[in-house]
């Protein structure tokens, strides 16, 4: 499989990491577009949301879970910060493999794009 961010789980790849487990990693966007920019991504390769299974379910679990942890470790959950999963391409998707984007640090604008 040539998926970057299977890549990065397996260390193959650098990334700057900022929460890791047993299911999760996340780490800093190359390409931030908050001053908080985090991807949170299962180790499992999934590619889309369209391919999340049931047996998946507390998998997604997880990754809200880190998120969250995250954005309290950074000092952005009490102020706000902005959870984002795009699917397939029109959607903005690059990476088929699935990743939260953790948007904080400024004011978020509604609709986005």
């Amino acid at each position: 499989m040539d998926c970057l961010f299977c890549k990065i789980v397996k260390k193959d790849i650098p990334a700057k990491i900022v929460f890791e487990n047993d299911k999760v990693l996340a780490f800093e966007d190359l390409t931030p577009q908050a001053p908080v920019h985090i991807l949170v991504i299962p180790k499992k390769h999934i590619a889309t949301s369209l391919d999340i299974s049931r047996e998946d379910n507390s998998l997604i679990g997880e990754l809200y879970q880190a998120a969250n942890a995250i954005a309290k470790e950074k000092g952005v959950a009490e102020k706000g910060f902005r959870l984002v999963m795009n699917c397939n391409r029109e959607a903005g998707q690059t990476v088929f493999h699935i990743h939260l984007h953790l948007l904080a640090g400024r004011a978020m604008n509604w609709p986005p794009g």
